[in-house]
This record gives structure tokens, C-alpha cells and sequence, in this order.
């Protein structure tokens, strides 16, 4: 592993005759891949239950790996607190659950989990699982027992899947280097004194699964003296071997410290990528399309301005983008491509899209039905559900950051605002998005220095879906262009069916809705205006009545009866 990473070693040692009725699971997981390992960092659990039956033992084995596998599987961007937290009560609110179906048992453990991330340790815990660390001579435990006395017996409180909610422990350890910890079960408690351990750890640290032995052999023989059995010890142990540089541990450095790439020209190479056409020059970036010379593939590269060479905040954020985009799978967003060649420079690379932006697209089909607009603008609510399932808020959702592709479909580009919904809070988000510029379809919340969110997304995309259908923009007053909460006074709503007429009143209302200046008035989720979008297909015709339907109200059937019952009096006054 490079040496500015951090570096481990495990050791562990079961005490059973035979492991599948061990009622006790642990494992460590330290991960392969570079970018996960610096994202996540490294795992160390321990589960135990305090049941004699099959389902205590698969209660601590779920516990285990559900842990391990769902919190690898978290957002690279949530921090360890955030993602563990999630993990755990999703796993308590299953083991509790699934305590309702069952007889005989329950599924109810203690559980300990230490993640190991750049230069700290982050503790989780419920119940009586035990966790030391030693450190030089020092040996302290770190969990708390949760136990409660009934009748003679003790049990574990606070423990996973116990009750429908849970407090979990939690602490946020600074790491040196030669620490040692060490995870058991409740157990070793009466066996082993805190000098044993330390000298049994310190008799040969080299070998930690030899370590795990001897404190494993040690316990055995001390329970069998005392005359209770000692068939259920385990013991972990996890020492750092090294740690990494300060501050180097961070999503957006896991490409390293790459030079930003020259000014580049049609028919120039770089990492045997050849320049094809200039797409963008700006302040803060370049575009080119590029074919790559060994695979033929076209693709877009994206590098930073040679002139901002100096703004680090900014090339951390130009890291993140990639890290942020390639997470997110759709096909109506942009994807990133990997490189065929080790990259020399900083930049990355995405498919390249054959098409236009929506702009040009509207101005090249004027006679585009509304089911079409429709469509395109149910394309675009998708691409940017996808990015906030990953709580990536794109903030520059405009036409001309939207193509389309010869087969009609919308793909997103542009993530030179997007940020992490979760990783800085709003202030961030909002001064990234008024650094790279706002437009005329951002919400006024950008403007008046207010939270954002993703019900900002949803304000781009509606005022972007009602420039589709009309050709105008919802407010006279661009929100862009305001200066005080008093001005949000100005902002009156233009009913899309003036520009329009064929947009059914449902429509103007869903899309009045979405354009709230007041944030907290729009559609909670994207979900909730994609759904009533959904429901205007084949706008913009008129539905004719169905006969049955109108039978089916009681006002109109009643209306009905009353007027053939006049109908039959005039008859029979007129046949008299």
C-alpha cells in the first residue's frame, strides 16, 4: 500500500469446538480498491448474542455481514458517523422486525464496530461486546457495558434488534501509529486480568494471529479452572501499522496532485488522446472532444483554465466532480470514462454525446408537439432524481447544459456546480453555485444568499420545463436578478397558458407549484412533481366526457332523472 496511506494488520482466534455453534461473529474488512479505502476506510465488528438457539447464532452472523457489506455500499460522500448510523438502524429495524415471526428465539445481539478512516477511529456500539485498545503500557476499554439484572441473570440492554429503536454508542478516536485493539465478548469477563493481556499481546506483536492464540489458550485454561466452561471466547485484534499524511485523506485528492494541462489545440496530443475540436473555453475550464488513439473512442475531456493554477479551492472541487458524477449510474446523465493510459495531467474524461443542446433543439423543431416537450422534460426530471438518490445537487440545470442525442434522448452534462448535498452543508453549495454563475432558471434562493437543496433542482427544472413549452420565463423579474427578500414581492407567476393555450390548467398548476419563490411551497420531493407531470400524457387535446362516467356522479344523475321527468310532463301536457 503507498506509504501515505494508512496501513493495517489483523489477527483473530476462536475458542469453540465446533465454530457453526459459536454463538460469537467477527471480521475485519479492509477493502482493494484505492478510491473505496480512502472514501470508507477499513471495518473491525464483533457480535454476540447471549442465546443458546440457531437463531442468536444467525442474529450475530447477519449483524456481521450486514454491517460490512451495507456500509461499503453507502454514498463515498457520507461521512463515517452518517454512514454507519444509517446502516445499523436499518439493521436494527430488520432484526427487530423479524423477531415478530419467530418462536423459541429472537434476533437480538451486541454488536461493536470500529471504522478505521485516514488518521481516526469512529466507535460504534450496543450492548456488552467488549473493545480495548492498547497503546505503549496503557489498556483501556473503550465500550460500555449495557447490562441488566434479571432474576440472577445478566442480560445485554441497548442491544440490536432489542426494541424498534436504538441509542448507539459512538466515539471518534485520534489514531497512532502501533495501536492495538483489541474486540471480545463478555464472555473472557473473570478470566483475564488487564496485565495478562498486555503481556500476552506484547510476548510477540509481530503475529497477531498468534497473539489472538495465546489470549484465546490463556482464557480457556483460567475458565476451566474456575470450573465454568470456556467454549465461546473469540478475540480480534486490529493493529495501525502506519498512518497517513495529514489532511491527505479526502475524496477529492485520490487522483493525487496532477498538473493542469497546457492550452490545447485541434491535432495536439495528451495521454494519447488526440484533440478533435475545442467544445468550451472559460474562465474556470476547457472542453475538447478527444479520440483516444489506441482504443479509437471519442470522448470529452474537461480540464481546468490554465490560468488557475493558484486556486486550489477550486481544483478540489474540479477533483470531486469526477468522484461525484461516476457514482451516479443513469442514462439520462452524462457518464465518466476511465482512461486507457495512466493520466499525466489533471482532467477527466465523459461519453461523448452526437447531438444538440435543448436550446438549439427548440429552436430547430418549433412545431414539436407538447407530448414531445413533455417527454424531453420527464427525461431531465430523471437525470436529476438520479443525481439526488446519490444527494448530488447538479444547480445548473439550464437548456444549454441539456442534449439531445439523435435518438431523442436527454442527456444532463455540465457538473462544474454539483456538489454534495450532505458533505459541506448549504453555504458551500450556494457559493459554488454563484461562483460558476447563475442564470435566469435559478431559484431565488441562490440570489438572497438562503438555504438550498433540492427543491432548488426542482425550481431549474420547472422554470427550464416552462421556457420548453413556451418559450418564455415564469417571471417577468429574472430570480437571478434579486436583490432582497423584498423583491420576491415582484416575482408574480405568468400562467404558462397565455404563451400556450393547449397547456391544460393541471399543468400550469403543477408547474406554479414547482416555481414557488418560497422554497418550502414547492413539491416536497421530485418524485411528487415527476408523478403529476405524468399525469398530463397526452396533453394539450381535449378529453372527450365518458357517457358512464358522467352516469356515475350522483349530482349528474340526479340532473339526468330530473330532466326526463320534466321531459315526460311536457309530453303528456301537450298530448292532452
Amino acid at each position: 500500500m503507498p506509504s501515505n496511506r494508512l496501513s493495517l494488520s489483523v489477527g483473530q482466534a476462536f475458542v469453540a469446538p465446533d465454530r457453526r455453534n459459536h454463538r460469537s461473529s467477527m471480521s475485519v474488512r479492509i477493502p482493494d480498491e484505492a478510491g473505496q479505502f480512502v472514501a470508507k476506510g477499513a471495518c473491525a465488528v464483533i457480535s454476540d448474542t447471549s442465546s443458546r438457539n440457531a437463531i442468536a447464532k444467525q442474529a450475530g452472523d447477519l449483524s456481521v455481514r450486514g454491517f460490512v457489506a451495507d456500509y461499503f455500499s453507502t454514498p463515498d460522500h457520507w461521512d463515517v458517523k452518517t454512514s454507519a448510523t444509517r446502516v445499523l438502524r436499518a439493521l436494527n429495524g430488520w432484526c427487530y422486525s423479524q423477531s415478530t415471526f419467530v418462536e423459541g428465539g429472537s434476533y437480538v445481539a451486541s454488536l461493536s464496530a470500529m471504522v478505521y478512516r485516514g488518521r481516526d477511529a469512529h466507535l460504534f456500539h450496543m450492548g456488552d461486546t467488549l473493545v480495548f485498545r492498547l497503546r505503549g503500557a496503557e489498556f483501556e476499554q473503550l465500550s460500555r457495558d449495557h447490562i441488566t439484572d434479571l432474576g440472577g441473570y445478566r442480560y445485554p440492554s441497548r442491544a440490536l434488534g432489542l426494541d424498534g429503536s436504538i441509542d448507539i454508542d459512538y466515539m471518534q478516536l485520534p489514531l497512532k501509529q502501533g495501536d492495538i485493539f483489541l474486540f471480545t465478548t463478555q464472555a473472557v469477563r473473570g478470566t483475564l486480568m488487564p496485565s495478562d493481556y498486555v503481556g500476552l499481546i506484547r510476548q510477540d506483536a509481530s503475529d497477531l494471529d498468534a497473539a489472538c492464540e495465546r489470549l484465546a489458550a490463556a482464557a480457556r485454561e483460567r475458565a476451566q479452572e474456575r470450573g465454568y466452561g470456556a467454549d465461546q471466547f473469540c478475540f480480534q485484534l486490529v493493529r495501525i501499522d502506519q498512518l497517513p499524511e495529514a489532511e491527505r485523506d479526502h475524496p477529492s485528492r485520490i487522483y493525487g496532485d496532477l498538473p493542469i494541462p497546457p492550452e490545447l489545440s485541434p491535432g495536439e496530443r495528451i495521454d494519447g488522446l488526440e484533440v478533435q475540436e475545442v467544445l468550451s473555453r472559460t474562465a474556470q475550464s476547457r472542453v475538447y472532444r478527444v479520440r483516444d488513439t489506441r482504443t479509437e473512442r471519442e470522448m470529452v475531456m474537461k480540464a481546468p483554465s490554465p490560468e488557475l493554477s493558484n486556486r486550489n479551492a477550486y481544483l478540489e472541487h474540479f477533483l470531486l466532480q469526477q468522484w461525484v458524477v461516476e457514482r451516479v449510474k443513469s442514462p439520462f446523465v452524462a457518464r465518466v470514462m476511465e482512461s486507457s493510459r495512466p493520466r499525466r495531467y489533471l482532467y477527466y474524461l465523459m461519453v461523448y454525446v452526437e447531438g444538440m443542446t435543448l436550446t438549439e433543439w427548440a429552436l430547430r423543431h418549433p412545431q414539436a408537439s407538447l407530448a414531445q416537450r413533455l417527454d424531453i422534460a420527464m427525461q431531465l426530471g430523471k437525470a436529476i432524481q438520479a443525481l439526488h438518490h446519490r444527494d448530488v445537487l447538479h444547480q445548473r440545470v439550464h437548456p444549454d447544459n441539456v442534449l439531445i442525442d439523435t435518438h431523442g434522448q436527454v442527456v444532463l452534462t455540465d457538473f462544474s456546480a454539483c456538489h454534495m448535498r450532505d458533505l459541506d452543508g448549504h453555504r458551500r453549495s450556494r457559493e459554488l453555485a454563484r461562483q460558476t454563475g447563475l442564470s435566469e432558471h435559478s431559484a431565488p434562493e441562490y440570489a438572497l444568499d438562503d438555504n438550498v437543496g433540492r427543491r432548488s433542482d426542482q425550481y431549474s427544472l420547472a422554470s427550464t420545463i416552462y421556457w420548453l413549452l413556451t418559450g418564455e420565463l415564469p417571471y417577468e423579474l429574472s430570480p437571478d436578478r434579486l436583490r432582497s427578500h423584498t423583491d420576491l414581492e415582484q416575482l408574480t407567476y405568468r400562467s404558462a397558458r397565455l404563451f400556450n393555450p393547449e397547456i391544460s390548467p393541471q399543468l400550469d398548476d403543477t408547474l406554479r407549484r414547482a416555481l414557488d419563490p418560497q422554497r418550502s411551497l414547492r413539491f416536497r420531493r421530485m418524485s411528487e412533481l415527476l408523478y403529476a407531470l405524468r399525469q398530463q400524457e397526452g396533453r394539450g387535446k381535449p378529453r372527450r366526457r365518458d357517457p358512464r362516467r358522467f352516469l356515475s356522479e350522483p349530482a349528474n344523475f340526479w340532473q339526468g332523472v330530473a330532466g326526463i321527468l320534466l321531459l315526460l310532463l311536457v309530453l303528456s301536457w301537450l298530448l292532452r
